[in-house]
């Protein structure tokens, strides 16, 4: 259920009233399916605390979220047992959002989550296109048996809206057999006037600069190239979009968090 009474700490400069908000985040802290190191559950409700670090304006784009962007912080959503039921409320609330004219922003958790965010848009926008910055292809059609895993999340999106609408950047990591449907993708970004979800997986980060993860994979960009490539992405027709797979307990300098936070706020203030 979407939290329109907020009682918490928000995320750095995302305060503004619910109805006046044009962007809203959530926190989607699951990571029951994580194949190797858990631990992003806690990404979410950390990066309200460490965002405190930065300042609202970003030099880069010249702009400040208090002064410059209108976002609403719902908390996080209570998630728990099943995948599948957990798939349901993350669509309930990504769906309600959307039907109140505002654009979904939801902070994990680990990759699955990106499932139940596409489910809602696909229903408001059939015509769907799907961008995913990461490491790994998730493009397993199960993961030791089971169809909903984070290893899955991006094949069980490709069931939904075919490969012509599906672009991939970042991968360095997968089966053969992923690689070759990954060979059947969109080689280019989406024309900009189709409906695009944006998923980061933060892993698409180089360990160098992102550690804090459960699955760190080496060959990633740097923060200067995703922050490149996050500005030609933006320029899209985003209707929803999340990041995910940041699991602060295996940073304990507290710079993965630390830059979870900065570019989240530079997302924020590019939409």
């Amino acid at each position: 259920m979407l939290n329109k009474n907020r009682d918490f700490q928000t995320f750095l400069g995302c305060d503004k009233n619910y109805n006046e908000a044009d962007v809203v985040i959530f926190g989607a802290g699951y990571d029951a399916t994580t194949s190797n190191k858990p631990g992003s559950r806690f990404a979410p409700s950390l990066m309200r605390l460490e965002s405190y670090g930065l300042e609202t304006y970003s030099p880069a784009l010249d702009k400040d979220l208090e002064e410059d962007a209108k976002i609403y912080d719902a908390g996080d959503l209570e998630l728990y047992g099943r995948a599948e039921t957990v798939l349901d409320a993350i669509e309930v609330t990504t769906a309600q959002i959307l039907a109140d004219g505002k654009t979904p922003f939801m902070i994990g958790g680990e990759h699955l989550v990106t499932l139940g965010g596409v489910r809602a848009a696909l229903k408001k926008h059939p015509n769907l296109h799907i961008v995913h910055l990461d490491a790994h292809t998730d493009l397993r059609d199960d993961y030791m048996g089971e169809p909903l895993s984070h290893a899955t999340v991006i094949k069980r999106c490709l069931d939904l809206v075919g490969n012509d609408r599906v672009y991939q950047h970042g991968i360095r990591s997968g089966t053969k057999e992923e690689f070759a449907l990954a060979s059947n993708l969109r080689k280019t970004l989406p024309p900009k006037d189709v409906p695009v979800y944006l998923t980061l997986d933060l892993d698409v980060l180089d360990p160098s600069a992102f550690c804090g993860t459960g699955t760190p994979e080496a060959g990633g960009l740097t923060y200067l190239e995703l922050m490149a490539k996050l500005k030609e992405a933006m320029e899209l027709n985003i209707v929803a979009l999340d990041m995910v797979e940041l699991a602060p307990n295996y940073d304990q300098s507290g710079v993965s968090t630390a830059t979870a936070c900065k570019v989240l706020r530079e997302m924020l203030l590019m939409l």
